[in-house]
């Protein structure tokens, strides 16, 4: 599983000229979903996600979670993150979970979100969406489920 996390200070996704999901300062959440993707693989982004310090304190540095600041998760289903460019100029999405599979796991990430204190608004799973963000920093960060399989470097 994969989450492109962008501090934001407001965003908001439109499906049909209709805003179906809207939030504040905070983070938005393009979440991918890959073949073989488990509950486990939720479960752990969703502890990074909440606790991720990417929000200044006092003296400008990062020390602070969404969690602390009040901050607001907007999620976004986003299968692109799975493209494989390595080959041909069309990507290739054949490391994505099918729809049925992944959508009980998108659905799955905001509950946790929830669950850990966040207020989480969504975009709508396999919809067509305009994402409108206003980056702040910019700060983006990639997290990847699969990166806790492996040993750090020094």
């Amino acid at each position: 599983m994969r989450a492109l996390i962008q501090r934001v200070v407001q965003a908001s996704v439109s499906v049909d000229q209709q805003v179906v999901g809207s939030i504040g300062r905070g983070l938005v959440v393009f979440l991918g979903v890959g073949a073989g993707d488990t509950a486990e693989d939720a479960s752990y982004l969703a502890e990074k996600i909440a606790h991720l310090r990417i929000f200044a304190d006092a003296e400008d540095r990062f020390n602070l979670s969404a969690l602390e600041t009040g901050g607001q998760v907007l999620l976004v289903s986003q299968f692109t993150l799975y493209a494989d460019t390595r080959k041909g100029r069309r990507p290739s999405f054949v490391g994505t979970a099918s729809p049925q599979e992944a959508e009980p796991l998108f659905q799955q990430m905001a509950t946790l979100l929830r669950e850990r204190g966040l207020h989480v608004d969504t975009g709508r799973f396999q919809q067509h969406m305009l994402v409108s963000l206003v980056n702040d920093g910019p700060v983006t960060i990639l997290l990847d489920s699969q990166d806790r399989h492996k040993p750090r470097k020094s």
